[in-house]
């Protein structure tokens, strides 16, 4: 409802508005500087129906004072000033940041030109606690009736949420590349605690500690924005009650655990990061590996002295331990890996000298038992015709063992890269008969007789075997004119 000393045409101007629209017409204009609206200058009427008409968060500063104007868009901006914001000056409005404003728009009041900034930081008291904020705002002189400037316009854009959450992601991008090729916990550590470095706004400090599940104590094994010797950043925490730090609940809980009360905790002042002012809080993680190893550890992080610790917060820092944790699993693993490569490799070094240990001692009695044998084929007229027989066969075997350990110690050495192997071609029909031939003795045991049939496989042959074509048989047949064939080879 207007109030009636306020005439319909020189009122139309603070139609509508919505809640600031109704706070201006109901405001006592006439105890201000401005004195009732119907003597407003033109100019400053036409700016305050812009104001309020837009959608866009605006605010307007006029006379010597700035006195102060906003639309309901703005009312998201000054937070708690509202509505004592509303027609006092804009010094005492944002006493705050006026280091920042001031000389911003004592350029716009010069009349010539506006001044124009993206993503400024500032920290705003709108709720009655310093706050990080980051405004894109232009500031364009309004010229009086006379021409002179009378008063500034203000039009902004908040990109706080977008700022912190650009640093954020950019942070825990850095955390991912440079944890992704570590291969030990510890240099997942190091590569943490460099990459932590880059967010002092977030992260004033940060400290990582680390230990085994069996162990009652953790170790400092990483610390970026505090001197490690600190109160706060001892070498060891004990997981006990007389702890600097509560890790023995946060590792117990899994979960997140924020102390306060930092200047009576500590004689000793704490870092203040990228800021001007200690953080009050530090959050306290568990970093649990996933591994086998039972490693353990906690994130101690300072907290951004102006932000609110909310979700969103809670959320990136979770993140930032997930990475370690996982890292820190990766990198176990791999050590397991290795270790598992280079016990694979020990073993199969120690087969290779016993093998070649087994060879040469194999190779002792075969050669004293050939020496015997090899005589008495010497003189193999002296023997009967089936002793004769019996010595080749025994002789035979004893050069095909020897030819094996030979071998064996061929590849012992190939093994140990000592020699290289030389490939020939083999008369494969030879051997075949050669190798049928030791169970000649057997067969004839049983009654049967060996007839090895093998035809000469010359290099052109060689399709032939792959073709399955067949080459040779071994038949075992009786005394008598049945006969059993073997399956052809």
């Amino acid at each position: 409802m207007m109030p009636a000393s306020l005439e319909p045409d020189i009122a139309s101007f603070l139609a509508g508005g919505g809640e600031m629209g109704s706070l201006l017409r109901s405001h006592d204009w006439a105890a201000s500087n401005l004195g009732e609206p119907a003597h407003w200058p033109q100019s400053l009427k036409t700016a305050v129906r812009i104001m309020l008409t837009s959608r866009q968060p605006i605010w307007i500063g006029w006379g010597r004072e700035l006195t102060f104007f906003y639309n309901d868009a703005y009312r998201a901006i000054i937070g708690g000033k509202h509505p004592a914001a509303l027609g006092r000056a804009t010094s005492e409005v944002w006493r705050e940041i006026w280091a920042e404003i001031g000389p911003l728009l004592a350029t716009a009041m010069g009349g010539i030109e506006g001044t124009y900034v993206e993503e400024q930081l500032l920290i705003m008291e709108r709720n009655g606690y310093p706050e990080e904020t980051y405004y894109t705002f232009s500031y364009s002189p309004i010229p009086d009736d006379d021409g002179s400037a009378g008063g500034i316009i203000c039009a902004n854009t908040d990109d706080t949420k977008r700022v912190i959450g650009d640093r954020q992601l950019t942070l825990l991008r850095e955390l991912a590349t440079a944890v992704a090729d570590a291969r030990s916990w510890q240099s997942v550590c190091d590569a943490a605690t460099s990459a932590l470095a880059t967010n002092q706004h977030d992260l004033p400090f940060a400290m990582i500690y680390m230990g085994q599940s069996e162990l009652a104590s953790l170790q400092l094994v990483g610390a970026t924005g505090i001197a490690p010797g600190h109160p706060a950043a001892p070498a060891t925490l004990e997981l006990d009650d007389s702890a600097v730090w509560p890790c023995q609940d946060v590792l117990r809980d899994r979960d997140m655990h924020l102390v306060g009360e930092l200047s009576d905790k500590f004689a000793k002042p704490m870092p203040t990061g990228n800021w001007h002012q200690p953080p009050s809080q530090v959050a306290l993680l568990p970093i649990v590996s996933a591994g086998e190893t039972g490693r353990h550890g906690v994130l101690i992080a300072g907290l951004n002295p102006y932000r609110l610790f909310d979700a969103s917060y809670a959320d990136f820092l979770k993140l930032i331990t997930g990475q370690v944790a996982g890292a820190v699993a990766n990198a176990d693993a791999y050590e397991q890996e290795r270790l598992r490569a280079e016990s694979l490799a020990e073993l199969d070094r120690a087969k290779t000298t016993f093998f070649s240990n087994v060879s040469h001692e194999f190779r002792t009695p075969l050669t004293l038992m050939l020496g015997p044998l090899e005589e008495s084929l010497a003189e193999a007229d002296l023997l009967p015709a089936r002793e004769r027989e019996r010595v080749e066969v025994v002789h035979r075997n004893g050069m095909r063992l020897l030819k094996l350990v030979n071998t064996l110690l061929d590849f012992s050495r190939i093994e140990a890269g000592k020699v290289r192997a030389n490939f020939e071609p083999t008369d494969i029909a030879a051997l075949t008969s050669e190798l049928a031939s030791n169970f000649r003795s057997a067969i004839e045991k049983a009654g049967l007789t060996l007839e090895i049939e093998c035809r000469p496989v010359s290099a052109s042959c060689m399709s032939i075997v792959t073709c399955g074509r067949k080459l040779f048989s071994i038949c075992c047949r009786t005394p008598s004119s049945s006969r059993s064939k073997a399956p052809s080879r």
